[in-house]
């Protein structure tokens, strides 16, 4: 990231950690460099299928890596800001610095996140892209089906909420802590239980889908792209009964479920259309939670330094 253009507190910032600044488009052109030469590979005709599965197996073992890769990322990205880019200064005091050359500390904490959202945002948003590509060579498949853990994160806009989720709450810890590594760790575990809070009630977001067909038909009720969420037995009066409702019965299963009045089989499942839906809604949280983050860290650098 070059500062000839940039000017007083965001110039110095740039300037402070150009280094980091640099590595971001530095991984975003390694990455594809890899997925591009990957992905030829395991598309390219093959002459043996040994050759062939060995080259998709190591795009898969690439895809399964950078997906957990980048689930880390906001925890890195939050820990960056809270640590070398705030909690630093004002630990050793460097902060002062920049109020003795005509800047506020308003001005001093903005220029931190805007450098550090701009940087965040464009090269999460890279990354995923990245990954995206590289993903859909593997699509559908164990592991990378559209609502897995780290397929989902790196595909799409909650990867870049949740980045800025952790800057903001960097610039907040940093302030409160005032201490490198503590600051780091804190932002870093509270950026992580927000993603596994959200991991959990992520598929609660939006309303699922109730297919039933009637007992004992054998007929598919969820697509195969689909991510069943329940399923089991419905009885003549509305009652619902769990699949494994006869597993430990004597008597046969169909008879089991007869006798206890099953006339349906139910599954409640989120279609693959719910993906771009859910993703929207949980980025859109994820902005607000780090808009508040932000209100918070300009009103303390207020309140303690004018």
């Amino acid at each position: 990231m070059s500062a000839l253009t940039l000017k007083g507190p965001y110039w110095v910032t740039v300037r402070q950690h150009r280094l980091a600044l640099w590595t971001v488009p530095a991984l975003v052109v390694a990455g594809l460099a890899a997925v591009l030469a990957l992905r030829a590979w395991a598309d390219a005709p093959q002459d043996g299928s040994l050759y062939a599965n060995h080259a998709y197996g190591v795009l898969r073992l690439f895809m399964e890596f950078a997906g957990k890769s980048l689930v880390f990322l906001p925890l890195l990205a939050g820990a960056f800001v809270a640590g070398p880019m705030t909690a630093r200064e004002l630990e050793s005091g460097t902060w002062r610095l920049a109020l003795t050359q005509s800047s506020t500390p308003k001005a001093w904490l903005g220029a931190k996140v805007v450098v550090a959202a701009t940087a965040v945002a464009l090269g999460s948003a890279a990354l995923a892209g990245v990954y995206r590509l590289g993903w859909t060579g593997v699509s559908g498949t164990y592991r990378f089906h559209w609502a897995d853990r780290g397929a989902y994160e790196a595909t799409g806009p909650v990867l870049v909420g949740y980045c800025l989720l952790g800057v903001a709450l960097g610039v907040l810890v940093g302030q409160l802590v005032r201490r490198t590594l503590a600051a780091m760790a804190v932002t870093g575990l509270l950026t992580g239980l927000t993603m596994l809070v959200m991991g959990f009630v992520r598929w609660s977001l939006m309303p699922t889908v109730t297919e039933t067909t009637p007992f004992p038909g054998r007929s598919v009720l969820m697509p195969n792209s689909g991510l069943l969420m329940e399923s089991g037995f419905l009885t003549a009066s509305g009652g619902r009964l769990p699949y494994d409702t006869c597993f430990s019965s004597d008597k046969s299963r169909d008879d089991c479920l007869v006798d206890m009045n099953v006339t349906a089989r139910y599954q409640e499942f989120h279609p693959s259309s719910h993906y771009w839906p859910t993703q929207l809604i949980e980025t859109s949280i994820l902005l607000l939670l780090a808009a508040a983050a932000l209100y918070a860290a300009f009103r303390l650098v207020k309140a303690r330094r004018g």
